[in-house]
């Protein structure tokens, strides 16, 4: 018996959910350890699905990689749980049972998280485990990075004749998270090797349908459906579906129209799903013929007027400086306002505004933001991936666009507990990488679910850069990865001597993009010691400390000191770099603002056309 042979005359019933008729035992319990511990459990639940209806079953191996076994300390046991998952649903099969072995897709919606080469060893070595104990075919399921699944199949059609099943799981209708049109990414499946392709997970019966309405029949593949039973609510801390099995027997007829073969369920499904859709499909022949209609071809609009010139360009043409004033922790915010605007009239080309630094809660820079642009100063915003999930950063991104707010800096931001609140949730969704990724995608006019947002954002996006670490040049393989992200220029950590300005300009000489160098004036000798020893990612030269030591105690002398060093210090950067990043200490403003001053006119006599070399 073959499993596409009998594909080709009807409709196979797949069965349903295997982790939510488990999850009585633990949301932290590893499902599929219990093929170990619990044999007899899992035996159940597959013959509960065959005298559902289920003529195809698949092995309790969802997450039974090195990758996600590891988290429970379980990762040397990937052979035994394997082997014992296929011999669980040997012993529950009837003559008639397809069996297909199950592997995960690893990546969700981050897909620079785990190396694709990674990936590719620990799949072969599940891989192996499951043809070793002869399954009838391979299911690949729940893969949001089409990358990643793309490969795994390229592995196993290399490796195994057995029916390949792939399916992809979307976040919106009709689109993978990459923009990727569903049916796009269904065909290119099927001409990488996939016998069977398809959708699983994530939406249930009404938006799955939706999908599959603009996929054409394969030529060759066949096509396949897990839905999840509805979209979950959350209650008393756990995830809860709808008990509707009767719909899922109402819209059966629907997937057969579209064309699907093989019909089972995911998240929230149980046995009853299962008998609906076996009930309602009985003695019905799939379809061979199916008319599409042409999708409605999407326009985005881009809002190219009353933009200001990109940082980027300017700091091309001549010498640029940008400096830092940090929100206030209090609500009080007329001399941020006033300091801001003394920036801007330094000659300052934007003032940047950090988010919550040092996670510490400050005034939100997006709304500052917006008020010192009213005020005819340019802002360029900070933002971390530590204080919104990937729902909030979408929405703060689509505000700043709103708002008009389109000079952006990403970064991943301090942890909590080094801040005033360090038993608050860091919550990094994504990294610096993928937030770059992100803004790039809604400067493409989509969403990160892939949906497309109506309208082009146009951001530039600058990004961080430490040099002051042992290796510059593995800084600099960061920024090269980030430029690949979709960085358009970096700005660095604070820079406190000539030697390192000048490795820093060799190492970045031939990234393409624009440096802005981070400079900032010491306050005093304490001020000195505190960046030294406490801070993360900066460090003096003994020098330095020296000279703010030798005027301890007396503020003038010691204010004067540090603008001399900052002075000396942006002699030397003006001869490396276009561009100058000038950070304010305490909201000491008057004191970048004369350091901008002093930049400009520095430049002036330079020149101020005449380019650095590092960025020709």
């Amino acid at each position: 018996m073959n499993l596409l042979e009998e594909m080709k005359q009807r409709i196979l019933i797949g069965d349903g959910a295997m982790g939510t008729l488990l999850y009585s035992y633990g949301s932290d319990q590893c499902f599929e350890e219990l093929n170990l511990s619990h044999a007899e459990h899992i035996q159940q639940i597959h013959q509960a699905y065959i005298d559902a209806g289920a003529d195809v079953i698949q092995t309790n191996t969802y997450g039974a990689n090195y990758h996600k076994l590891e988290r429970y300390g379980l990762e040397e046991k990937v052979k035994e749980i394997n082997t014992a998952a296929v011999k669980n649903a040997k012993a529950a099969a009837k003559d008639n049972t397809f069996i297909l072995g199950t592997i995960g897709g690893i990546r969700s919606f981050r897909p620079q998280s785990i190396d694709l080469n990674e990936i590719k060893r620990t799949f072969r070595e599940q891989l192996y485990c499951l043809l070793l104990e002869g399954v009838d075919g391979l299911l690949f399921e729940t893969y949001y990075d089409f990358e990643e699944l793309a490969a795994v199949i390229e592995i196993a059609r290399k490796e195994t004749d057995l029916p390949i099943i792939a399916h992809i799981s979307v976040q919106e209708p009709d689109v993978m998270q990459n923009g990727k049109p569903v049916a796009e990414a269904l065909l290119e499946l099927e001409q990488l090797g996939a016998d069977v392709v398809g959708l699983n997970c994530r939406q249930g019966p009404f938006h799955m349908i939706k999908s599959l309405e603009q996929v054409p029949l394969p030529e060759k593949a066949y096509l396949s459906c897990y839905p999840n039973a509805s979209l979950p609510s959350y209650s008393e801390g756990s995830l809860q579906y709808s008990n509707n099995a009767e719909y899922f027997g109402e819209v059966a007829p629907a997937f057969r129209e579209q064309g699907v073969r093989l019909l089972g369920g995911c998240c929230g499904t149980t046995p009853d799903h299962v008998r609906a859709f076996s009930q309602a499909l009985k003695g019905l022949a799939p379809i061979t013929e199916k008319r599409v209609e042409k999708a409605e071809k999407i326009v985005l609009r881009s809002r190219q007027k009353d933009l200001p010139e990109p940082l980027t360009d300017i700091v091309r043409e001549r010498k640029s400086v940008i400096v830092e004033l940090d929100p206030p922790k209090k609500l009080y915010t007329d001399k941020f306002i006033e300091g801001a605007k003394a920036l801007s009239e330094a000659g300052a080309d934007a003032v940047t505004l950090a988010d919550n630094s040092l996670a510490s809660p400050r005034v939100s820079n997006e709304s500052l933001g917006y008020l010192i642009k009213q005020q005819g100063v340019r802002p360029l915003v900070h933002l971390t991936c530590r204080d919104r999930n990937l729902i909030g950063l979408q929405s703060h991104l689509m505000g700043l666009h709103t708002l008009g707010l389109h000079d952006i800096l990403a970064v991943t931001g301090d942890p909590t507990k080094v801040g005033d609140f360090p038993g608050a949730a860091s919550v990094y969704d994504v990294s610096s990488f993928e937030l770059i990724e992100m803004i790039q995608q809604l400067n493409n006019g989509m969403s990160m679910s892939g949906k497309d947002l109506g309208e082009k954002a146009s951001f530039t996006i600058g990004a961080a850069f430490n040099p002051n670490v042992r290796s510059v040049e593995r800084a600099v393989q960061r920024l090269e990865k980030k430029i690949s992200a979709g960085a358009d220029y970096f700005m660095s950590q604070p820079v406190f001597s000539e030697e390192k300005l000048i490795q820093t300009a060799e190492a970045v000489k031939d990234l393409g993009k624009p440096v802005y160098i981070g400079l900032m004036p010491l306050t005093s000798s304490k001020n000195a010691d505190f960046l030294h020893n406490e801070v993360p990612g900066i460090k003096l030269t003994d020098q330095v400390r020296d000279r703010m030591a030798a005027v301890s105690g007396d503020r003038e002398k010691s204010y004067q000191e540090g603008l001399a060093i900052t002075k000396s210090l942006i002699d030397t950067a003006l001869d490396l770099f276009n561009g100058i990043y000038l950070i304010t200490p305490f909201m000491r403003y008057e004191m970048t603002a004369e350091l901008t001053r002093y930049a400009n006119e520095q430049a002036a006599k330079r020149g101020g056309n005449q380019r650095a070399h590092i960025i020709q």
